[in-house]
């Protein structure tokens, strides 16, 4: 692996599991897990470009992994959704059993408008609760069961409604029972964890609260997540500086409030992505599982 490349994503998965590759112009790619040729742990392994017939344009935006024998259980294909969120404040839930016919070329997952894309796809079972993020720094946080599921040549329904220039910079969904941190952080490198239980559930397709409160000096925001104590977080800038951070040196504050500087940036640079990335000790478990194979994805 390249020095300036790092492990977004490891699953522990069977030779005839399925990964489902989301592009941020709506369209989802299959893979069995046998078709990604086997290389040692310290080889680099080779580009999805290689490997799925994706269109030069076109990004992969979020990677699923779904078992053998999930794509063969009705009840699991019935009960289990893939929700998906676009720039535009667009979100769609579509029942997983829509996905499970492959073919080479990849379908169409959600009808993406001129000037929108997919920015995030997740596999839930209809249960979690959905966050979305604008750049104002306002988020909203709502049931999933707001989201009536929709066939896959559709647009969705509005998650969070924005103003003039605003875009939506991430989406988290929190499973049942599950009580993460909510990272937030701008443009300025300014940033901070908040308490999930600050968010009150609202109603679908309103402008949401105060997440963060951006000013000349924070900037925009530019990145929400849903976060442990024990991450790591990979940020990087639009100059090419990366740094590793971990998520328990992030203090914890209120929702309104601009967190404290995480990044001594130069003049002219920004923050251009977080993520969150597979630490040592997640990669030694997640490897070590007993008659699996670990499939690795940057």
């Amino acid at each position: 692996m390249r020095d300036e490349d790092y492990i977004e994503h490891l699953f522990v998965s069977f030779n005839h599991d399925y990964l489902l590759f989301f592009t941020d112009q709506g369209r989802c790619y299959w893979l069995r897990v046998f078709e990604i040729p086997e290389g040692s742990r310290t080889s680099k392994g080779r580009s999805i470009r290689n490997l799925i017939q994706i269109d030069p344009e076109d990004r992969v935006r979020a990677v699923l992994a779904v078992r053998k024998e999930d794509f063969l259980d009705e009840d699991f294909l019935d009960t289990h959704y893939v929700l998906m969120a676009t720039r535009r404040g667009q979100v769609k839930k579509t029942s997983l059993e829509a996905f499970s016919r492959p073919r080479v070329d990849g379908i169409i997952a959600i009808d993406i408008v001129e000037g929108d894309e997919l920015i995030e796809a997740k596999l839930t079972d209809g249960n979690a609760d959905v966050i979305l993020a604008s750049s104002s720094g306002l988020a909203i946080r709502f049931h999933e069961h707001d989201v009536r599921p929709m066939g896959r040549n559709t647009r969705g329904v509005r998650g969070i409604s924005l103003g003039t220039g605003e875009q939506v910079v991430g989406m988290v969904v929190v499973p049942e029972g599950e009580q993460p941190d909510v990272l937030a952080i701008s443009a300025r490198g300014y940033g901070k964890r908040t308490a999930l239980e600050d968010y009150r559930i609202q109603a679908r397709g309103g402008k949401g609260i105060i997440t963060l409160k951006t000013t000349a000096k924070t900037g925009p925001l530019v990145s929400i997540k849903g976060v442990r104590e024990t991450d790591d977080l990979m940020i990087s800038t639009q100059n090419g500086l990366m740094i590793r951070m971990h998520v328990g040196d992030i203090s914890v504050y209120g929702r309104n409030t601009q967190g404290v500087r995480l990044i001594n940036l130069k003049p002219g640079d920004a923050i251009a992505d977080v993520t969150r990335v597979v630490t040592e000790e997640e990669e030694e478990q997640e490897g070590a599982a007993a008659g699996a194979q670990p499939v690795e994805s940057a």
